[in-house]
């Protein structure tokens, strides 16, 4: 589980010939919400190249929409928490989803920091966050405010053309996803939740590994893993992108069941630990990974 610890490598790369194009923070949003459709697998680098118009005018059909390809309200409301809001226009802090963390978390990696890019403002996020007010003399509390976010429009000190790379993934974000869909369907739950859960945890990446040894898309932790084997399953699961997958949607089903069906009490427990739920309901920060995930849910 992400147990706020989760390691980061960045999901994109910046292109050789990205000093010729013109990078646009907000376009960089756009890319990771078309890569949760599954819809866009080049590098997340704010240029709106003609991959990134091919998966908006792929996801303007699937929703409906006239496929101009352009962006306009009503394709970003289509896209659901992803889509929203554009960056700048509220103050950012851990918990928030959408559209403008994914921008800040674009703008973070370019000035060097290893953090996700999925659109989710975690520990990760809010540690780099305070690293970049140090450095620029602001008051470091790990919120997106109007100074933190004028202070993004200056130039990287650091390099003109950083040099960002991609995800470490042995499976393909397309790839991960049908096995999310297929696993979901083989033990009865909800494919949706299933993805949203795996899209928050890793944002679909198959090495993600954190500080206590939580791996995979669906990060799973070595007990967690020792539990579904030993007694959800009663065997071993190869350790793939595949098996990850498998013991994360095994592990949920077996949450949704001990919390009666109760999707906000086994999301909890998911992120919490169910003990922990049981105990002391859910935490503030429990209650905003499980609200991020239903909303996301209700679109990827």
């Amino acid at each position: 589980m992400r147990r706020m610890l989760c390691l980061a490598i960045l999901l994109f790369a910046f292109p050789a010939t990205a000093a010729a194009a013109r990078v646009d923070p907000q376009i960089a949003g756009l890319q990771v919400a078309l890569r949760a459709y599954g819809l866009y697998l080049g590098p997340i680098d704010g240029i709106s190249g003609a991959g990134t118009q091919r998966g908006v005018r792929a996801f303007q059909r699937r929703a409906g929409l006239h496929a101009d390809g352009r962006l306009g309200p009503a394709t970003r409301r289509a896209l659901g928490p992803l889509g929203r809001p554009l960056f700048g226009r509220r103050t950012l802090h851990r918990g928030h989803f959408g559209w403008d963390v994914s921008v800040l978390q674009f703008l973070l990696a370019r000035r060097g920091e290893l953090v996700p890019v999925d659109g989710y403002f975690d520990g990760r996020t809010e540690r780099a966050l305070r690293r970049f007010q140090r450095a620029r003399h602001l008051a470091a509390d790990g919120v997106a405010g109007t100074r933190t976010l004028t202070a993004f429009r200056r130039r990287p000190a650091t390099a003109v053309h950083p040099v960002l790379v991609r995800a470490v993934t042995s499976t393909p974000a397309t790839k991960v996803r049908t096995l999310l869909n297929y696993w979901a369907g083989v033990y009865g739950v909800d494919a949706n939740l299933v993805r949203a859960v795996a899209w928050m945890e890793s944002g679909y990446q198959t090495n993600l590994t954190s500080k206590v040894g939580a791996w995979g898309v669906m990060q799973i932790l070595p007990p967690t893993w020792s539990y579904v084997e030993t007694v959800l399953l009663g065997r071993q699961v190869p350790r793939t992108a595949s098996g990850n997958i498998r013991v994360g949607v095994l592990y949920l089903r077996q949450l949704l069941h001990e919390f009666g069906g109760n999707e906000r009490l086994a999301l909890g427990g998911w992120y919490q630990g169910p003990a922990s739920v049981r105990k002391r309901g859910l935490l503030g920060e429990t209650k905003l990974f499980v609200a991020n995930v239903l909303a996301l849910r209700a679109t990827v």
